[in-house]
């Protein structure tokens, strides 16, 4: 009978503190599943993109976990994805598409199932802010002597820029030769969407494509001209801990903070579309 006295009020307890749940990924703490606070070092791979709304995010990490300490290796994801795969060390990977994703995961060192989704992001087409080549649309993209500068194509921004550039193409109202006569007015590909938007900021070009968010970081210093939502492509960025990092658990916990309310907050804060 006492034994089933202490059980009974044992579950009276669950209910009334709610405490014998599993917590839900939005409840990020500062400890450890056994209790003992996460500490240590992680680096973090990252595409260029994040590259604001990362360090931002990785001071409210460290806050919360006032033993860690973050690093950050930002470049295109294609670079970051080749790293990886040739051994560097990394424990997270943030890819700006899911094709580099892919390619770390079919490298080993990320399994395919602990991917998430952390943000979305769409592009948009920019000039210097005084616009010396009067550019007031997208189709001004295809204007001869144009100077354009674009992301390399092995860059998550250099393929969706063909992407859009292939849509366009596909509607009356831009040509069927609109993809050619666009690239017809690249004078560089570069790296990077930091590089290609630092190329407008000092006037190294009439326009470019880049992301939204990479826009909103230089409005002082571009402007910004919207792609037609039907012509623009939804940027998917995953997440994941690498598999074999140096501390997974710190790693995990990354990933996890990046997509609670909290997380998602200071993404959105830099223009980058919630997962919710």
């Amino acid at each position: 009978m006492q034994r089933v006295i202490r059980t009974l009020a044992a579950v009276m307890l669950c209910v009334v503190f709610a405490g014998c749940g599993s917590a839900p990924e939005a409840a990020v703490s500062g400890t450890g599943a056994a209790g003992s606070t996460l500490r240590g070092q992680i680096t973090v791979f990252a595409a260029s993109s994040l590259t604001d709304a990362f360090e931002a995010l990785g001071t409210a990490f460290m806050v919360t976990y006032p033993e860690a300490v973050v690093t950050f290796n930002f470049a295109n994801s294609a670079q970051l994805a080749a790293q990886i795969n040739e051994g560097a060390p990394a424990d997270v990977f943030a890819s700006a598409n899911a094709a580099q994703m892919r390619v770390a995961v079919e490298g080993g060192r990320i399994n395919e199932n602990d991917q998430r989704v952390l943000v979305y992001n769409h592009i948009v087409v920019i000039t210097p802010y005084d616009n010396p080549a009067k550019v007031t649309e997208p189709a001004d993209l295809a204007q001869p002597g144009l100077r354009l500068i674009l992301a390399d194509p092995v860059a998550p921004l250099g393929q969706h820029s063909l992407d859009f550039l292939d849509q366009a193409s596909a509607q009356p109202a831009f040509g069927a030769d609109f993809r050619e006569r666009v690239l017809a007015n690249v004078v560089s590909y570069e790296d990077s969407a930091r590089i290609v938007l630092a190329k407008i900021v000092l006037g190294e070009g009439d326009a470019a494509i880049v992301f939204t968010t990479d826009a909103a970081a230089e409005a002082a210093h571009v402007q910004a001209l919207p792609i037609p939502n039907e012509l623009n492509v939804l940027a998917n960025y995953p997440i994941a801990p690498v598999a074999d990092s140096r501390n997974l658990a710190l790693a995990e916990a990354f990933v996890a903070f990046a997509r609670t309310a909290e997380g998602q907050a200071i993404l959105a804060g830099h223009g980058f579309l919630p997962i919710e």
